[in-house]
């Protein structure tokens, strides 16, 4: 397959079948302003050819570091196939009607979650959030829960994606994608191989 994005569905496909937890988990890396790389596990929640999609709270670390520099890294790994996939690009807001749909789509407890957790702040003790998610599940109770102001989606826009596959003695093998074009829509892709 010579068309990267194609490629990563035929690999997220199989890796639903044989992956037993969270295929869809991702290693999300940023560097904040001072040049501080972080490292979290999210989840992708959506991807196309824009680009791949998560969600979270747009005033914790990682809504941070990516004001800073809109520029992010993922990294899939899928044990079971013995298969990994690198994606690096610039980093823009899913918009309000993307982050609304999926925030509906979420259950209550996690919906209610949302509202309650002042993401990556210092928590004095966990009976403090117990305490706040209860309040939140009151003031919502008997209607629908609204997505937070402060909380949506993010995409980021491939610009390299590189495909690793296990092989014997570590001779593994290695296709990287590089995205060429003006970015209007009739970008195409690159593709070589790396030393493994």
């Amino acid at each position: 397959m010579d068309d990267p994005l194609a490629l990563f569905d035929a690999w997220f496909a199989q890796a639903r079948e044989s992956e037993p937890n969270d295929p869809d988990a991702m290693a999300l890396a940023t560097v904040d302003a001072a040049g501080q790389p972080s490292v979290r596990m999210v989840l992708l929640k959506g991807h196309d050819a824009a680009g791949f999609v998560f969600y979270t709270n747009r005033e914790g670390r990682k809504a941070g570091d990516l004001a800073a520099g809109p520029r992010a890294g993922l990294l899939f790994h899928w044990k079971s196939l013995r298969r990994q996939i690198r994606i690096e690009g610039p980093v823009t807001l899913a918009s309000d009607a993307e982050s609304d749909a999926y925030f509906a789509s979420r259950g209550r407890h996690s919906q209610i979650g949302a509202w309650a957790s002042d993401q990556s702040r210092p928590l004095d003790a966990r009976e403090t959030f117990e305490a706040r998610v209860e309040q939140v599940s009151a003031r919502f109770e008997g209607q629908d829960v609204p997505r937070p102001p402060f909380w949506g989606g993010y995409r980021v826009a491939p610009e390299r994606i590189e495909f690793w596959q296990d092989r014997a003695h570590r001779l593994h093998e290695r296709r990287l994608f590089t995205r060429i074009g003006d970015g209007d829509g009739e970008a195409g892709w690159s593709e070589g191989l790396l030393f493994p």
